[in-house]
């Protein structure tokens, strides 16, 4: 009596659910859909990298236009004020100041550019040439104040003649 006491003390053993069988037909076709979505969650993957990869070149694209616009505006900043500084400097022609070195001009965190005055200096010692003389004559303004202009209604016909003939070289 002592097993039949044992065993109602102990707990009474479950039993597993019975299981559903499905058909073969109904699991391939579950399969089947679940390998399409499968394909479409890669395929959406796929275009999602592709989004990713094409703005991260259109980012690119556009940072090195802009660095390249950036570039293409100090550089004219740099002619425009080159050639504020090579006026003053006494230029002949302006044309000239792409005979200079501008490797060491730059245009500084202000807006101005460095290294200007070197470069044409550097350029008028080369080339002298392309610079004005300039003289004490001419750096000081004219003195008496108007200058008399003379038409040919006030000339003589002796000096008429001599002003064509030394301006123009025309015999009259």
């Amino acid at each position: 009596m002592a097993d039949s006491n044992e065993d109602m003390d102990k707990p009474a053993p479950k039993h597993a659910p019975e299981t559903e069988n499905f058909s073969k037909d109904y699991v391939r076709e579950l399969r089947h859909q679940t390998e399409g979505y499968r394909l479409k969650a890669q395929e959406m993957e796929r275009k999602a990298q592709e989004a990713v990869e094409a703005a991260k070149k259109a980012q690119d694209e556009a940072i090195a236009k802009a660095q390249e616009a950036e570039q293409r505006a100090a550089q004219r900043i740099i002619k425009a004020e080159l050639k504020a500084h090579a006026i003053k400097a006494g230029i002949v022609d302006l044309d000239a100041l792409a005979l200079a070195d501008l490797s060491g001009v730059k245009l500084n965190d202000n807006g101005e550019i460095d290294g200007a005055e070197a470069a044409l200096e550097a350029l008028k010692k080369s080339k002298p040439y392309l610079f004005a003389q300039t003289t004490a004559s001419t750096q000081q303004p004219p003195k008496g104040g108007k200058q008399e202009t003379k038409t040919a209604r006030d000339l003589s016909d002796a000096d008429l003649r001599a002003e064509l003939k030394s301006k123009f070289g025309i015999r009259v």
